[in-house]
């Protein structure tokens, strides 16, 4: 009796037994879930009694991935959390880094992840700003434009000498800010400096730069030439639109301290800043050129290749977004370095996807053969074990079958999942297999393998797509029923159903 009930609860999936022991132990499950929230919480912030307001600033140049999630999501719950403004500030002031497509991927990776954004802001559309601001910054004498060779200023720099250009006055700055504008300059000819103290011991704050000039590519919105970069867009505009609190990662502490002195050259107040440790994330691309140039190359189909780190090719994949929040939540915004945890994302989205997957046999790299001694039989197995109201599949055997070649081997005796035990042997280079019998409590006996198979001439070829490649094989014809829903393969693992074509079936492997 111990046996039987071990092997029933062995069979059960992780789900399932979560379901079982709510139904038995409730308020076990209620402590469980209070800890589990307890340990993701956030931790607070100051000031916000007036709620917050918060921004998610990307670069136009291409889609989202996880790591672009990870401060898109901390950001939104934040401001789900205190109450406030949430903005998406496209920041396209670089031409050479602008995508013009990805203004819309941006904006569709944001909704399938579930982020309500409360006002979108295009940085090219406000250069204005930037020019009034920099005008302004020139005149109180916090930057000045020089024209050095940029080689020539770096060995400067690095020896803490000032260049030339800095002993201007702001008249004479003004009169070349002007001709900038104006167009009498070219690209790499000039920069505007914001003004800092040469004797900085980090090379990179000393006289960093505000202003340049490019002229290709030229920006697909803006017949412009001069773009500000991204430190001094940043904090013009963290201050005009009124940014409480930023969250980023601690690869910009250097842009924060650049971004001070800004702010400390107006005299206005800065946002309170929380820098979290590097997210490394193993086995996807995600570098967008790289991306972009496997795309051109036919390495990858596109940007939802499941190869690729992307939210769109996680969407694919049949990853839910609720999950990629709860794993990103988990993370949260710690100083320490971590890696990604696939297994924690795959967890969470097992939870969700499990109760409202059918399960379907999927038989990889199929063999056909014809069972000896068995007469016809009805299988009707369960389209989801926890749910016996949501039906049956029909599957009819009548002798011929469809075997998984990788897992029969040599062959032995084998439990062909609710249908019955065989044992397979290969004679004279032939695969034969005899029926032995319908007892599932001589299979457990025995510890023999449980398989999936199909009955020969109903199937479909399926092609299931995984991080590691393809792999080719059969599945039952229900499966054309899911398009583009999550499905069960059994001893397989939750595959998304992308397409039905006149080949078969094509579905993206998620994880088991």
């Amino acid at each position: 009796m111990i046996d039987l009930v071990i092997g029933e609860v062995a069979s059960l999936t992780e789900v399932e037994r979560v379901k079982l022991l709510m139904e038995r132990y409730p308020e076990l499950m209620e402590e469980l879930h209070e800890t589990r929230e307890h340990v993701r919480e956030l931790p607070a912030l100051e000031d916000v009694d007036k709620g917050v307001v918060m921004r998610f600033a990307p670069n136009p140049s291409g889609p989202l991935h996880l790591g672009h999630a990870r401060a898109a999501i901390l950001n939104d719950a934040y401001v789900r959390r205190y109450g406030g403004r949430y903005i998406l500030r496209i920041e396209d002031t670089d031409p050479k880094r602008v995508d013009p497509g990805a203004y819309e991927m941006v904006r569709e990776d944001l909704e399938w992840l579930g982020i309500h954004i409360d006002e979108i802001v295009y940085q090219s559309d406000r250069l204005d700003i930037y020019y009034e601001k920099c005008h302004e910054l020139i005149e109180m004498g916090g930057a000045y434009v020089c024209t050095c060779d940029p080689e020539y200023f770096r060995m400067l720099k690095l020896s803490r000498k000032p260049c030339p250009c800095r002993g201007k006055s702001p008249v004479e700055n003004l009169v070349l800010w002007e001709g900038m504008l104006a167009g009498e300059f070219s690209e790499g000819s000039v920069t505007v400096r914001v003004k800092t103290e040469l004797e900085n011991p980090d090379p990179a704050m000393r006289d960093f730069p505000a202003f340049r000039i490019v002229e290709s590519p030229p920006h697909p919105h803006v017949d412009a030439k001069v773009f500000p970069l991204m430190n001094f867009s940043v904090a013009v505009d963290d201050h005009l639109l009124g940014i409480t609190h930023v969250i980023r990662g601690k690869d910009h502490i250097a842009n924060t301290e650049r971004q001070r002195y800004i702010f400390d050259y107006f005299g206005w107040r800065p946002p309170h800043y929380r820098h979290y440790g590097r997210m490394s994330i193993e086995g996807v691309v995600l570098s967008t050129s790289q991306m972009r140039r496997g795309i051109a190359d036919g390495l990858f189909s596109g940007w939802d290749d499941i190869s690729l780190g992307t939210i769109r090719a996680i969407a694919r994949r049949g990853i839910e977004a609720s999950a990629v929040r709860e794993a990103i939540l988990d993370i949260g915004i710690g100083e320490t370095d971590i890696s990604f945890s696939w297994e924690n994302l795959y967890a969470k989205n097992r939870e969700i996807v499990d109760p409202k997957a059918n399960r379907y046999f999927f038989v990889p790299n199929p063999v056909r053969s014809r069972i000896e001694g068995a007469g016809r039989r009805i299988a009707t197995p369960l389209l989801h074990p926890a749910n016996p109201e949501r039906g049956t599949r029909i599957l009819h055997f009548d002798g011929g079958v469809l075997l998984p070649e990788e897992e029969i081997g040599a062959g032995g005796f084998f439990r062909l999942k609710d249908l019955f035990n065989v044992n397979i042997s290969r004679e004279n280079g032939t695969l034969v297999v005899r029926y032995a019998g319908d007892s599932l409590a001589d299979a457990r006996k025995a510890k023999a393998p449980v398989i999936q198979w199909l009955p020969a001439g109903e199937e479909r070829p399926c092609l299931l797509h995984t991080p590691e490649g393809e792999r080719r094989g059969s599945c039952e014809t229900m499966v054309e029923s899911e398009l583009g829903r999550m499905v069960q393969f059994e001893r397989i693992g939750f595959a998304r159903i992308d397409r039905i074509t006149e080949k078969g079936i094509e579905a993206y492997f998620a994880h088991r």
